[in-house]
């Protein structure tokens, strides 16, 4: 993939105008209706052509196995592990500063208005894999759900073409207390969080960032499965602002 690179204020017209393509909108919709289709109607069946397709050809089972976890475990170094806990924890400490208290209060005799905070059953959470897999939205998706007091959380994260999901996210997921970990990626398995298959559970809201067809299928099936939604976020894009007087070690961590 080829990494194209603006120097600003030199490139600031060039990185304003860059083409963008509506056709590409038009043929995701039409494959994406197709793939969400199948997978109501089909199940495990469908979701398993559509990943032997997109992501693994090989691809046998769909539910990550306790062996998986621990060959995880071993794969991930001790000091990125280390790492992941303080992360871990900070993200704990934040969220957990959130919780709501219930409220009651009588605001005329007689009159008492009640405030509570009811977690949702049953949340999907989609992580992202590939080339640049997001052990990181995993923490910071499934700790606040789990503080919340979700009973079900489950994650669905692509494979990689030998069928294996990257380690890093298993570790983290493991950390925010989450064992049900699904290999599906995509529209694909946006479809059958918002639906259910016989493998990976129906469920309430599917939280998670991913590319162009995962946030179509969100679109899609929170008006076609009713499934709540957190918003349709893309692909993120981040700059940088820094001078000479910027650490360099700090800039690109």
């Amino acid at each position: 993939m080829e990494i194209k690179i603006y120097k600003y204020p030199k490139d600031t017209k060039d990185l304003l105008i860059r083409d963008f393509d509506p056709n590409l909108i038009g043929e995701a919709v039409s494959a994406i209706s197709d793939i969400i289709n199948d997978i109501e109607e089909n199940g495990d069946t469908a979701l398993l052509k559509h990943e032997r397709q997109f992501d693994c050809p090989t691809i046998e089972s769909l539910k990550v196995t306790e062996q998986e976890f621990e060959e995880a475990e071993a794969a991930v170094s001790q000091e990125l592990k280390d790492a992941m806990k303080v992360a871990a924890d900070n993200i704990r400490k934040f969220h957990a500063a959130q919780l709501m208290e219930p409220i009651e209060v009588e605001t005329t005799p007689g009159v008492v208005c009640r405030q509570k905070a009811v977690p949702l059953h049953s949340v999907g959470l989609y992580v992202p894999g590939g080339r640049a897999p997001l052990f990181s939205t995993a923490l910071m998706l499934a700790i606040p759900a789990r503080l919340a007091g979700c009973p079900e959380i489950a994650i669905c994260t692509p494979p990689d073409k030998s069928g294996r999901v990257n380690p890093t996210i298993l570790v983290a997921a493991r950390l925010a207390g989450v064992t049900e970990v699904y290999k599906a990626g995509g529209a694909q398995a946006i479809a059958a969080m918002a639906f259910g298959t016989e493998t990976i559970p129906k469920v309430n809201k599917i939280f998670g960032p991913g590319n162009l067809y995962v946030m179509l299928a969100k679109a899609f099936v929170a008006k076609q499965a009713h499934t709540l939604v957190d918003l349709p976020a893309g692909p993120s894009e981040v700059m940088i602002v820094a001078d000479e007087t910027t650490n360099p070690t700090f800039v690109p961590a």
